[in-house]
């Protein structure tokens, strides 16, 4: 499928610590092709990160069937996991990359984006990590992204690492026994608190998320020490959704694979505040890319 060649392509790249997702659009947001690759937090390493940018963009554009179109003819949004730090913002816009024209920001800007189909508004995302997020006449305003273990209450790694430490003051008999601690030791299959510690020692975040399911279906059947966590981590995100609100966003989503599982434990008023997210992170990064092209093209009107 040959298109024509004086039209716009734009590529929007959502890159996180687990996968780095590409689509390919046409200046009217039909969306053309899509690519996956690996991680893209360059947290974790810039090599890595500039190579699945790169592949992603590549299987994009592969499956786009545009035969005309290179990846020096794209224009690029890309939000990327851990360039909020200077450090790793300065190495990524230093990249000599191989488009038309790459334009940097945060994942969580391009998923708040996403949500909002480019408008203002705020996010909540609470999935191997947590945070909130809030685009008001372009003003910024960050609630957490401390990153675990330091931070991310609230999310799939917390729930993780609070279950593992109840599990362990179980095995220590300072605790009575629980659904959740039990069925914890019988998914990682240990029997004894330093089978435990050995296990779970130098972990990430994506190790611990795996428990949170654990913890959610243990609260649900009236796991004393579940409920515990659960209210905990649900009064954490009803006092983010209710700081974000003070910047009064149009509206406000809540996002991440653990949000189906945290809403209904929510305060009602909080709840009731919830709009659906309207598109993914990866179209958010198009609506960037969008926006930057038009100022980079007004910019050059004026100094003309």
């Amino acid at each position: 499928m040959e298109r024509m060649g004086h039209e716009k392509y734009f590529l929007g790249i959502d890159g996180g610590g687990s996968k780095c997702r590409a689509i390919i659009v046409s200046n009217n947001n039909e969306i053309l092709g899509e690519g996956v690759s690996g991680p893209a937090n360059p947290v974790n390493g810039l090599d890595i990160t500039i190579a699945s940018i790169v592949e992603s963009a590549r299987l994009a554009l592969e499956n786009a069937h545009l035969d005309n179109v290179q990846l020096s003819d794209l224009i690029v949004g890309a939000g990327i996991a851990g360039v909020n730090l200077p450090m790793l913002y300065k190495q990524l816009t230093d990249w000599e990359h191989p488009f038309k024209v790459f334009y940097l920001t945060t994942d969580i800007l391009i998923a708040c984006l996403g949500a909002h189909n480019g408008d203002d508004g705020a996010v909540m995302i609470t999935g191997t990590g947590s945070c909130g997020f809030s685009y008001v006449d372009n003003k910024t305003m960050v609630v957490g992204a401390h990153g675990f273990p330091q931070g991310d209450k609230g999310s799939g790694s917390w729930f993780g690492l609070k279950a593992v430490q109840y599990a362990l003051l179980e095995l220590d008999g300072i605790i009575d026994s629980s659904v959740m601690s039990s069925k914890i030791r019988e998914q990682i299959n240990i029997s004894s608190a330093v089978e435990l510690v050995e296990a779970t020692s130098g972990q990430t975040a994506g190790f611990y998320a795996q428990f949170a399911g654990i913890v959610f279906n243990a609260a649900n059947n009236n796991d004393e020490f579940a409920l515990k966590l659960v209210n905990e981590g649900a009064d954490y995100i009803n006092k983010m959704a209710k700081l974000l609100m003070k910047n009064n966003p149009l509206r406000i989503s809540m996002l991440g694979g653990l949000s189906s599982l945290l809403i209904p434990w929510l305060a009602v008023d909080v709840q009731d505040m919830l709009s659906p997210p309207l598109s993914p992170p990866e179209m958010g990064a198009i609506f960037f890319a969008k926006q930057q092209d038009s100022i980079a093209k007004l910019q050059e009107s004026v100094a003309c």
